[in-house]
C-alpha cells in the first residue's frame, strides 16, 4: 500500500466520486488529485464528510472499486493505492497501525493502543478508529472490544461483522 499523505488541515483540491454496489450496501468512493480519500457507507455514521459534492468520475475511481470488489469476492487481502489521508498526527498514527492487523484476524483497542505505544490511551485509539476516512482499506473493522464483542464501527455493527465473517471465511489457513 502507498504511504498516505499526513496533513492535518483538508485541502482545496477538487473531489471526485463514484459509488459502488457491495454486499454491505451501496459505497461512496471520494478522492482528489493525490488519491483516495473517503470510503462512506450508505448509512454512515458521519454522512457530513461523504456529502461533500465533487465531480462523478468513475474513471479516476476505477481502480478503487476494483480492488474493493476483489476483497468483496474474497481474493483481495490487501490493497495498493494511492491515498491521501487527511487527519491528525495521532489519527495518523493509528491508522497505520490498523494497516498491520492482518486479513481475518482482529484486534482489541487495549492491544491497538499498546502497539503504538501508548497503552492509557485506549479511548483516544478508539475515537482515531472511529473517525477512519477509509473504513475496508484501512481495516478499522478488525479493532473490537477487549471482552470480544464488537463495539463501534461508522457502517454499523451489521456491517462490521459481515466484513469480519467475509475475511474469516477466506483468510488462509496455517497448519
Amino acid at each position: 500500500m502507498k504511504r498516505p499523505t499526513s496533513l492535518a488541515q483538508p485541502s482545496c483540491d477538487p473531489l471526485y466520486f463514484d459509488t459502488l454496489a457491495s454486499p454491505v450496501g451501496e459505497l461512496r468512493l471520494v478522492a482528489d488529485d493525490r488519491g483516495l480519500r473517503r470510503v462512506c457507507f450508505e448509512h454512515d455514521r458521519h454522512p457530513q464528510a461523504c456529502d461533500a459534492g465533487g465531480v462523478r468520475d468513475p474513471a479516476r475511481l476505477r481502480r478503487a472499486c476494483r480492488q474493493l470488489e476483489e476483497y468483496f469476492a474474497g481474493t483481495r487481502r490487501t490493497f495498493d493505492l494511492e491515498l491521501h489521508v487527511v487527519g491528525t498526527p495521532f489519527q495518523q498514527h493509528v491508522w497505520q497501525a490498523l494497516r498491520g492487523i492482518p486479513y481475518g484476524e482482529t484486534l482489541s483497542y487495549a492491544s491497538l493502543a499498546e502497539r503504538i505505544g501508548k497503552p492509557s490511551a485506549c479511548r483516544a485509539v478508539g475515537a482515531a478508529n472511529g473517525r477512519n476516512p477509509l473504513p475496508i482499506i484501512v481495516p478499522c473493522h478488525r479493532v473490537i472490544g477487549s471482552n470480544g464483542t464488537l463495539v463501534g464501527f461508522g457502517g454499523g455493527l451489521d456491517v462490521k461483522q459481515a466484513l469480519l465473517a467475509l475475511e474469516r471465511a477466506n483468510a488462509p489457513t496455517t497448519h
